[in-house]
């Protein structure tokens, strides 16, 4: 018996059983609470790789969970798009997962901690195979709802406010998103997401309708992806745990938020209806304007969290830049460093936490000499950092030398000039650091024995590593993959 159409359901499904083991056990248990979250997301991670053979050949994997309205209904499906967002944030779970048994050991509440942080994993599935825009939404929405309880977990007045400006921000965009849905069920009675689009029959004296959805959907998603000036909450949300935060920045929160962009691009509207509507033009200018000044603002922060928070406001509008140039190489950037953006960011992430477990310290001027402490963490931040900055042979190369030539392939040049400027600045904000923690004196000296919890060196030093091998091997990697991604929107 073929029991595959299931097999998103299952990966929905198998992190809230993990969750609701978790909340039963002893809180005092940590041994059988880390076993079962490990394995919930391992086996998320499982059922994810197993279904990539099939999306990655065009294969329809679906499964209709409920109709509650005619063309409205709760659907998974498989497609390659979703493949990028689900094995990204599958695979990355189970490193933020093992990553936690260290981070939180001497944390309280950590039995509530690993029920939402696994629930979370949930939610994103969710996202990454839902086979219609409502479905997307629920679970944008059970994401944001998920999370919540992960940025408010110190218990601070300081995360409460935190957290409820997160939250503010999650529901009031989901809110534009819903709205969207109505309208676009109105206009043509269905909101499944097929490749191509499905808003190029409607007839064009609706056209105005259509731009007024198209930015209503941009706001809403433009929330999580912290677009500017629907960005306040992302800094705010660093009081959040370490690996919460890597999650919030790397994988689940703003990489839903690019991913539904991406979804409304070539899901919903099509390449085609996109152009003849001339809409992506001012959003565009916008992303371009979150590109720059995240850059800028990350160089004025000392707090380390803070830049890194910053520097993804910044990162993230590559991706939905790459998208809206609407050519073939700008596509495959955008949709590329969805997976290198993750991989580098949270690769930061977990440097700085594995930092401030070890020495307590949480700004910048308080680093200089830590890389003869830490010499495996601060080579990881490097390595990340490079990436970013797009140096060759990191993964971040690979995406900035397409999104540059994707900008010159849609004869819009000042977008390269976007790119190559935020590029000099992303040096600016991450090379002090480097500097410093190798080559400036400081208190730090060479210890004895693992310089950071294993738990939490191994997943860091190992993501360091797969930055430097899908950046050299990624014409055996990640471009094949994404080129048949790209491939189903031209």
């Amino acid at each position: 018996m073929n029991l595959g159409f299931i097999q998103p359901l299952i990966a929905v499904i198998i992190p809230i059983i993990g969750a609701v083991i978790i909340r039963i056990l002893d809180e005092k248990n940590a041994y059988a609470r880390h076993a079962v979250a490990v394995a919930s997301v391992s086996i998320v991670f499982l059922s994810v790789v197993t279904m990539y053979p099939p999306a990655l050949r065009g294969a329809l994997i679906e499964f209709r969970l409920v109709e509650l309205l005619d063309g409205m209904g709760i659907i998974f499906r498989v497609d390659q798009l979703g493949m990028v967002f689900g094995l990204v944030s599958s695979t990355l779970w189970v490193f933020a997962t093992v990553y936690s048994i260290g981070y939180m050991a001497h944390e309280h509440e950590q039995r509530n901690y690993f029920v939402f942080f696994v629930l979370s994993c949930s939610a994103a599935m969710g996202v990454a195979f839902a086979g219609n825009l409502f479905t997307l939404y629920i679970f944008y929405e059970y994401l944001a709802i998920c999370t919540y309880p992960l940025v408010v977990h110190a218990g601070t007045a300081e995360s409460v406010r935190a957290g409820i400006k997160y939250i503010s921000y999650s529901l009031g965009g989901g809110a534009l998103v819903f709205l969207s849905i109505f309208m676009i069920h109105d206009l043509v009675g269905t909101l499944d997401f097929m490749s191509g689009g499905i808003l190029d029959a409607v007839s064009p004296e609706k056209a105005t309708m259509l731009k007024i959805i198209f930015y209503l959907l941009i706001a809403g998603f433009g929330t999580k992806a912290a677009i500017m000036p629907l960005h306040s909450w992302l800094p705010g949300a660093m009081v959040a745990p370490t690996p919460v935060s890597a999650l919030l920045h790397a994988v689940a929160i703003v990489k839903a938020g690019v991913f539904g962009i991406t979804r409304v691009f070539f899901s919903l509207y099509g390449r085609e209806l996109l152009g003849d509507l001339n809409v992506t033009g001012v959003v565009a200018v916008v992303i371009s304007f979150t590109i720059i000044v995240g850059s800028l603002m990350a160089i004025k922060q000392n707090v380390l969290k803070l830049r890194l928070a910053y520097s993804t406001i910044g990162q993230l509008g590559y991706i939905s830049l790459g998208v809206l140039l609407l050519s073939e190489a700008g596509i495959t950037g955008g949709i590329i460093h969805i997976i290198n953006h993750a991989i580098l960011k949270i690769t930061l992430f977990f440097c700085a936490g594995m930092i401030i477990t070890v020495t307590g310290r949480k700004n910048i001027d308080q680093l200089h000499g830590v890389g003869r402490q830490m010499p495996l963490t601060m080579m990881a931040f490097a390595i990340g950092s490079l990436g970013l900055m797009g140096v060759m042979p990191t993964c971040g190369y690979i995406s900035k030398y397409y999104l540059l030539t994707g900008s010159l392939d849609a004869g819009m040049p000042v977008f390269a000039y976007v790119i190559l400027t935020s590029s000099l600045l992303n040096a600016i904000y991450y090379l002090p650091i480097i500097m410093n923690a190798f080559f400036k004196k400081g208190e730090f000296k060479r210890q004895q024995g693992p310089e950071a919890p294993l738990t939490m060196l191994v997943p860091t030093v190992t993501l360091a590593a797969l930055a430097i091998f899908f950046g050299i091997f990624a014409n055996y990697t990640t471009i094949p993959f994404i080129e048949a991604v790209v491939a189903t929107i031209f």
